[in-house]
C-alpha cells in the first residue's frame, strides 16, 4: 500500500510542476518536492493499512505543512507522531514565508486545533492512524507578494482547473489504495472537491468544519463541533 501511495504523490508531483500561476500570485511552494523525506516518513510509518475515516484538507497554511511537509503539520503535532525528517527549502522562497522546519517558532492554529483533537481522544498516533489518515487534497501553498495566503478556490478558472483535475485524480487515487468506508472534507471546499474527485465510488462523503481561527464558529468549539459532525456520520468515537 506504501509504494502506492508513494507513486500517487509522484505523479502528482510531476502533474503540478507544468502549472503556473500568475499574479495575485507570486511564489508557489509544493512540500512534496521540499520535504518529500517528511511526507514519505509519514506515508511509511501510518498509511500501510486500509482506513475507516479518510480526513481531507484544502492545501497547506504557511505555518503547517508548507514547514513541515505534513498535512495541518503544526509542528508540535509532527513531534507528536515521531517525525523528525529534515525539511528543505522551496525553491524559490518569499522573504516574509521563509521554511524553517521543524524549528518553526510559530504554530498553525488549524492544525494545533485537528491534531490535538486526534492525540486527545486517541492518545498516541498509532492508535489514531490506525482508523483514521489526514490528506491534503492540494499539496500547493500560495502567496501574494505581500505573503498573503491565497486558497486555491481564490484562483482564477485558467488556472484552478488544471489544478483542480490533478488533485482530484491524485485523491480519487488515494482513496482507491485506502479504501475508507468515509471521507470527510474538513471544510465545505474539500468536501465538495472529494464529492467530484470520488463520484462514482462506493464511498460515503460528509464534512466538518474547518478549524481556522478566522472562523468564529471554529473559536467557539471546533472540537466539540467536529465530533458532533463524525458521530451524526456514524465514526465511533
Amino acid at each position: 500500500m506504501t509504494p502506492e501511495l508513494l507513486a500517487i504523490t509522484d505523479d502528482l508531483v510531476s502533474d503540478l510542476s507544468r502549472l503556473s500561476f500568475g499574479p495575485p500570485v507570486t511564489h508557489v511552494y509544493d512540500p512534496l518536492v521540499y520535504a518529500r523525506p517528511a511526507w514519505d516518513d509519514y506515508v511509511r510509518r501510518f498509511a500501510a493499512t486500509p482506513k475507516e475515516v479518510v480526513l481531507v484538507g484544502m492545501n497547506p497554511g504557511p505555518w503547517g505543512m508548507a514547514q513541515t511537509g505534513i498535512p495541518f503539520g503544526a509542528v508540535s503535532a509532527v513531534r507528536w507522531m515521531g517525525i523528525a525528517a529534515e525539511v528543505g527549502r522551496p525553491g524559490r522562497e518569499h522573504p516574509k514565508r521563509p521554511v524553517a522546519g521543524l524549528a518553526c517558532a510559530r504554530e498553525e492554529v488549524s492544525g494545533a486545533r485537528l491534531w490535538g483533537w486526534a492525540r486527545d481522544a486517541f492518545g498516541t498516533p498509532e492508535a489514531f492512524f490506525r482508523r483514521f489518515f489526514v490528506a491534503n487534497w492540494c499539496p500547493l501553498s500560495f502567496l501574494e507578494e505581500s505573503g498573503r495566503n491565497r486558497t486555491p478556490d481564490q484562483l482564477p478558472a485558467s488556472e484552478r482547473a488544471p489544478l483542480c483535475a490533478a488533485c482530484d485524480r491524485a485523491l480519487r487515487r488515494t482513496v482507491e489504495v485506502l479504501r475508507p468506508h468515509l471521507v470527510v472534507g474538513v471544510g465545505r471546499f474539500a468536501a465538495d472537491r472529494a464529492r467530484i474527485a470520488l463520484d462514482g465510488l462506493e464511498v460515503r462523503i460528509g464534512c466538518v468544519p474547518h478549524p481556522s481561527p478566522a472562523s468564529p464558529a471554529a473559536n467557539r468549539g471546533w472540537r466539540e463541533a467536529a465530533e458532533r459532525e463524525l458521530r451524526a456520520l456514524g465514526v465511533r468515537l
